[in-house]
């Protein structure tokens, strides 16, 4: 599967794992996973230690704050206040709920919540806050969002109302206000509740996959960038339109599409394919040549159906040449791995059968160890590119691709000596393939994953000297300097020389949106994020932006809502690495 852009061989958010850089719920979000220390109750402590205005005096078995005896026992000397008879309907609730009688217990909360003056907001809190409990093991959600909203009124701060609400709102599926109050339920907890966090992450994919889905109805016709599509036929090494020679230089049809498509001029190349493909047979010369090259752009721009029709026309055509079919079929492969990201078995059901047509084409083996790659399977990509790269011993980015997929094995089985040995071969490769840019990028961000910063940046330098239109490598360097030097400035300037380089670069956008998020700058990083969703074609891609803008919008409203100061947030969170 291609990628058509160096460095994009494996899933970008591990690039932002890498740098520590938080991709959903803003600074604090990944702080557990870098703490072996923090507990999963450890939340609480620091809810009591910085926000000890809040009193949460939920119902659980040992919720009560007094002795059964204490609590029930009336003034001898005077008749019960209103509060009171209050407190002794909670306790007689408390008592009904712990026997699993829950609907004796909201009538007690009942009873209570109408006998407590509107003044005692605590108390108050506290009873609809019971309620809702009860209301949630009968499973009425929306009395638990009503009651909860109740309590929060009461009590802004309320952390068991929040995180009620927010388990109530997702069963109901109205999932931008559950990730609401479980962002607002990390913030109160300093980021530091395993817990909590875990559930906002379950929340944003979710959200993330809904609103994928709603997008990706209306994508298409989106235009990638000249250095885009470039890269893209160049991670083909038997790529039979590419190698096709024509001796006509009639300016129409195929012949035209193939004259534009080798001076790097793609505007009109749909055009003409179309233009070749409804001509009369007797005229067309190259209608399989031409529904292969139009199938390729409709899949660069995202037009997924007029690409699988044309795909399977080409792969149905038993005379074509088998270079053409089976070139169809690597790219049906990626476009099931683009659009069925979940079901990669119908992506290597094209490739073999593309292996069964022309088992020594090295494209098929390249691509599909992308694939493995992406989804974790590192010895059956390193099998692949060990094939590939015999088939095509001059290919540069192959070697490096299996170069990389080794190094990721050998990480994974935490071999030392397999990754000294591996380290070689990215030595050796860069030796071999000077002028390629993919060796000199996969090898420094090797070097940024083992802290040898200064060496990263030397081979970045490289590749951009090889490249210096490579927005991607810009990226890249942006994330060294962040990593080793914390220069955000000097990052940030980088992306921005990307964007100026190649407006129509993703990952420039979601990088800076997230770096935005880092220096609490939401709402500039809300409007990048949109950026790269107007760029993305696949449904991961737009899964992965979509969590990223979800959770920074979310913060912004909770903030707001609860009158925080965002740069509050990223001091605390800060303090946490």
């Amino acid at each position: 599967m291609a990628t058509g852009s160096t460095g994009s061989t494996f899933p970008k958010w591990q690039l932002a794992v890498l740098i520590g850089a938080p991709v959903a719920l803003g600074i604090g979000y990944l702080c557990w996973k870098k703490s072996t220390e923090a507990e999963e109750g450890s939340g609480d402590k620091l809810t009591k230690k910085k926000l000890g205005e809040i009193k949460d005096k939920t119902i659980s078995l040992d919720g009560d704050d007094r002795s059964r005896s204490q609590q029930d026992a009336p003034s001898k000397k005077k008749a019960l206040t209103r509060l009171e008879e209050a407190q002794k309907h909670k306790n007689e609730g408390n008592t009904y709920f712990r026997d699993g009688k829950y609907d004796q217990a909201i009538k007690e909360y009942d009873l209570a919540i109408e006998k407590c003056p509107t003044t005692e907001i605590n108390d108050l809190s506290t009873f609809y806050q019971n309620r809702a409990a009860a209301y949630e093991h009968l499973q009425k959600w929306s009395a638990v969002i009503e009651d909860c909203t109740k309590a929060l009124q009461c009590n802004s701060k309320y952390l068991k109302a929040l995180k009620r609400r927010a388990k109530a709102y997702e069963q109901q599926k109205e999932l931008a206000a559950s990730l609401e109050d479980t962002t607002a339920a990390c913030i109160l907890e300093g980021f530091q509740n395993k817990h909590t966090l875990v559930i906002a992450d379950r929340v944003l994919k979710e959200l993330g996959q809904q609103h994928a889905k709603e997008t990706l109805k209306d994508k298409h016709n989106i235009e990638p960038s000249k250095f885009f599509i470039k890269n893209y036929f160049a991670s083909f090494s038997d790529d039979p339109i590419k190698k096709l020679v024509i001796a006509s230089t009639e300016p129409k049809g195929f012949v035209k599409a193939k004259l534009l498509l080798d001076q790097g001029q793609y505007d009109e190349i749909v055009a003409a394919c179309t233009e070749e493909i409804e001509s009369s047979e007797a005229e067309s010369e190259y209608k399989i040549e031409a529904l292969l090259l139009r199938a390729t752009f409709y899949l660069l721009t995202a037009n997924y159906l007029e690409a699988t029709a044309d795909l399977d026309a080409v792969i149905a055509s038993e005379l074509a040449d088998k270079k053409i079919r089976a070139n169809a079929l690597i790219k049906r492969a990626s476009l099931a791995m683009q659009t069925q990201p979940n079901i990669p078995e119908e992506c290597f059901k094209y490739f073999s059968m593309a292996e069964e047509l022309d088992s020594k084409n090295s494209d098929i083996y390249h691509h599909r160890g992308q694939v493995y790659i992406l989804i974790e399977r590192l010895a059956e990509a390193i099998e692949d590119f060990e094939k590939a790269s015999a088939l095509c011993p001059a290919s540069g980015i192959i070697e490096i691709h299996r170069c990389y997929a080794t190094y990721r094995l050998a990480l994974a089985n935490k071999d030392e000596f397999a990754l000294r040995k591996v380290m070689d071969g990215f030595r050796n490769a860069i030796e071999r393939f000077p002028n390629c840019v993919e060796c000199y990028s996969l090898m420094a961000q090797v070097l940024c994953d083992q802290q040898e910063f200064e060496e990263a940046d030397n081979f970045y330098n490289k590749a951009i000297k090889i490249e210096p239109q490579n927005a991607q490598i810009l990226v890249h360097k942006a994330l060294l300097l962040l990593q080793w030097k914390a220069e955000i400035t000097s990052a940030v300037e980088l992306i921005e020389k990307a964007i100026e380089v190649d407006d129509k670069c993703e990952f420039a956008y979601e990088t800076l949106g997230a770096i935005q998020v880092q220096r609490g700058h939401l709402q500039e990083a809300i409007k990048l994020f949109d950026s790269a969703i107007k760029l993305a074609k696949t449904e991961m891609e737009l899964v992965h932006l979509y969590s990223l803008k979800d959770a920074a919008l979310a913060q912004v409203n909770v903030t707001k809502h609860m009158g925080l100061d965002i740069r509050t947030i990223v001091e605390m969170t800060q303090a946490q690495f």
